[in-house]
């Protein structure tokens, strides 16, 4: 009777169809009789993931592999039961798609508080999307699919969501002073974005290729400020503004019957090429270099390295990484309780923040609050 629910596993392999899947389990509940000596094939654009006893022993690159000591020597010290190498394992593997998510979500919910240098405590809406890969798949594993159950893409856009609203929340703060000049600047909020998200990612084992602003819409009164802020900056000050609108009017009146209007005319045709040439002679067009896609390098030595590298070949370092440092970002054994170049903990995870004007909760490392713009 209680052999029912064990299931062997001699071949072990999958294939994404929704192809919105991040991690695959086998077997998906509970854990499985692997046979010594059992296939496991690894497609191109995954990573499977060996875990044994809750740990993760190993991972495999793209190929056939044969699960015996000679592929996995961790298994000699396995194996050592009073069954010897005949035993099959209680075990499961992991496959983690590597590939790149592409077109992901981000927005925020609610309206976050944003204090303009001109327009006081306003509340903006924003969103996006962003490309997401997973680039370290026993850390993915251990940081988010273990403890939260996390295995496709709409699992994970809605907590990555809260992280990328926060972060964008804080960068407004910290290099917008008015949403006045807002417009011109999509681009650079999307760069600047990338590089702050890109330490959140990693602590997940996430790299972030890509995040693009679509739009960030102020309530209808500041929409209307910055639209007549973008008109009055063809001009120099506002008188400017007012010649323009009377030379409007007089054009107006000049193709009305009878009177003076065709003198007018005449008039205007021969002044409006003089009165606007000034502006428009200096503009000049920008030209958006396309974005570069993440390269993989090392974290210590920061030079390429192959995508299935265990170690660097250059420094050494070992880039599969199990779990980091929460404070100084070190690459931690499995088996560690605290961090060998700072001491911290390694059990302990970020608090979130509380604002202490409002009360409200915001990310950990939170600089302004998402409900009333106040610093933290």
């Amino acid at each position: 009777m209680g052999t029912n629910n064990i299931v062997f596993l001699e071949n072990l392999e999958w294939f994404d169809d929704t192809g919105k899947e991040l991690v695959h389990r086998l077997p998906q509940k509970g854990s499985g009789e692997i046979k010594y000596g059992a296939q496991l094939t690894v497609r191109e654009s995954q990573a499977g993931v060996f875990f044994y006893q809750g740990k993760a022993i190993d991972a495999f690159g793209s190929g056939r592999h044969t699960l015996k000591t000679a592929n996995i020597p961790i298994l000699t010290k396995i194996l050592s039961l009073p069954w010897g190498l005949t035993s099959p394992l209680r075990a499961e593997v992991y496959f983690v798609n590597i590939k790149v998510f592409t077109n992901l979500k981000w927005g925020t919910r609610d309206p976050v508080a944003f204090k303009d240098s001109e327009l006081g405590l306003i509340r903006l809406r924003a969103f996006g999307v962003f490309n997401l890969q997973v680039m370290q798949p026993v850390l993915f594993i251990n940081s988010l699919v273990g403890t939260q159950g996390m295995y496709t893409t709409r699992e994970i856009e809605e907590y990555l969501n809260r992280v990328i609203v926060s972060r964008f929340n804080d960068y407004m703060g910290e290099t917008i002073d008015s949403i006045l000049n807002l417009p011109a600047r999509y681009e650079e909020l999307s760069e600047g974005m990338v590089k702050r998200l890109r330490k959140d990612f990693s602590s997940f084992g996430l790299g972030l290729t890509h995040l693009y602003v679509n739009a960030i819409t102020p309530p209808p009164e500041v929409q209307k400020a910055i639209d007549d802020r973008s008109r009055m900056g063809v001009f120099e000050d506002m008188n400017k503004l007012m010649q323009m609108k009377a030379a409007m009017a007089m054009e107006k009146a000049s193709e009305a019957e009878g009177g003076a209007g065709p003198g007018m005319g005449m008039g205007l045709g021969l002044m409006m090429p003089a009165m606007f040439s000034q502006y428009f002679s200096g503009a000049q067009h920008q030209s958006r270099q396309p974005g570069t896609q993440q390269e993989i390098s090392c974290p210590d030595c920061n030079k390429p390295i192959p995508p299935d590298a265990k170690f660097c070949p250059f420094c050494g370092h070992q880039q599969l990484v199990f779990k980091q440092c929460t404070k100084c970002g070190k690459n931690l054994t499995p088996s560690a309780k605290f961090c060998s170049r700072c001491g911290h903990p390694t059990e302990e995870k970020p608090k979130p923040k509380f604002c202490s004007k409002c009360g409200s909760e915001n990310v950990a490392e939170s600089t302004f609050c998402n409900q009333c713009g106040e610093k933290l």
